[in-house]
């Protein structure tokens, strides 16, 4: 285990604690509990720039307990240390073909860092998910099971490595989204599955937010089973996959599949949105460099510390919320899950108790401040 002595998250001069197993973790947290002392967790802090800074003296990094200690393929199953980089997982993955099925989403570029550095453990404490959790669900819906050290300094495990295995599977799930307050996890078990043979997107040209939120609406009720639905206004459409959708708005509906599944699919979706407007067709990687896009919020991954807010939202009211914003505040957005994921920048302050009373007033929702200067997230 080290010591060193960091300007970090959790204060200037902050000292990192950083095990290497799941003892020295256990004795760490143990120690700081007889001292009545809190603890900044984190894995490598891709993420730190969420919400207020921890206000800890030490930092509890789990960047050393790294490695995937099993994987079979054949059994859809796969285990980690914490402070695996999500970008290793993900290419021994996609080299047996397989994927994450719920697209997690990387957060370090939006606070100007290089992308790829998020551990599977920032994945699951948070909860995270890309476009895909509309049709497959987050990351809490595919954890199998977890090992962890509660906040006595207790060891304890959950879960197992099928999905029959039950015994504690609920608790595996609750740690899932619990940003490291309930207990930290030294190693996690997830499920993983094939990927897709086929991949399209269908593209609406030049619709209002509110036109648009009716069609992914119709696209995610009709029997094309759509995997993602996300609207990008204008301008805000030429901020993906290096400006190719050009600076009109765009509709986009993923579908994914086998090959003839997704023709037809395509074919009978695409002939029901033309009486919406004008639809194109993004194929294979051109598909993919869009939605990779759309997960990392890319079009607000600009260089500064503006304030970004996530939102979750009933997806019909969406477009509704940031309609009011924009007469009053100066905003950019776009849409993700159908309306129900709303990505909002704004140009000057955060306006926090504009952004929650707007919310309340079109039928309730969440909002998280997930990117603004230091002096604001104080």
């Amino acid at each position: 285990m080290s010591e060193l002595r960091s300007t970090g998250a959790a204060g200037p001069a902050a000292s990192i604690l950083r095990p290497e197993t799941a003892i020295q973790l256990r004795d760490i947290v143990a120690a700081a509990v007889s001292h009545e002392e809190p603890l900044a967790v984190e894995g490598t802090g891709s993420k730190r720039g969420l919400g207020r800074p921890v206000q800890a003296a030490r930092t509890l990094s789990l960047s050393a307990m790294t490695g995937v200690t099993l994987y079979e393929p054949e059994e859809l199953v796969l285990s980690a240390r914490v402070g695996t980089p999500i970008a290793e997982i993900e290419r021994l993955l996609d080299e047996a073909g397989q994927r994450l099925e719920f697209e997690p989403l990387d957060y370090g570029p939006l606070h100007g860092l290089e992308p790829g550095l998020g551990t599977i453990g920032g994945v699951v404490a948070c909860n995270l998910a890309g476009p895909r959790r509309l049709k497959h669900g987050a990351a809490r819906d595919h954890i199998l099971g977890v090992h962890a050290v509660s906040g006595r300094g207790e060891m304890f495990k959950s879960g197992g490595r099928v999905v029959k295995n039950v015994t504690g599977y609920d608790l595996s799930k609750g740690l899932t989204g619990s940003f490291g307050t309930l207990a930290v996890m030294t190693d996690v078990t997830l499920k993983v599955l094939p990927k897709t043979e086929t991949e399209t997107t269908i593209v609406l040209r030049g619709l209002a937010d509110d036109a648009a939120t009716g069609a992914m609406a119709a696209a995610m009720g009709s029997s094309a089973e759509a995997s993602g639905a996300a609207h990008l206004p204008m301008y805000v459409a030429s901020r993906v996959a290096d400006g190719h959708l050009g600076n009109d708005a765009a509709t986009l509906i993923r579908l994914e599949g086998f090959g003839p599944s997704v023709a037809a699919r395509s074919a009978y979706l695409s002939a029901a949105l033309e009486k919406v407007g004008k639809v194109e067709h993004l194929e294979g990687e051109a598909s993919r460099a869009v939605w990779r896009d759309l997960r990392d919020i890319r079009p607000f991954v600009d260089g500064t510390d503006k304030p970004v807010w996530r939102l979750s939202v009933t997806p019909t009211r969406g477009h509704e919320i940031v309609m009011s914003l924009r007469m009053q505040a100066a905003i950019d957005a776009f849409y993700d899950w159908q309306g129900g994921l709303v990505w909002l920048r704004m140009e000057d302050e955060p306006e926090a108790e504009l952004v929650r009373e707007t919310i309340r007033c079109f039928g309730g929702g969440h909002a998280t401040l997930v990117r603004a200067s230091e002096s604001v997230r104080a």
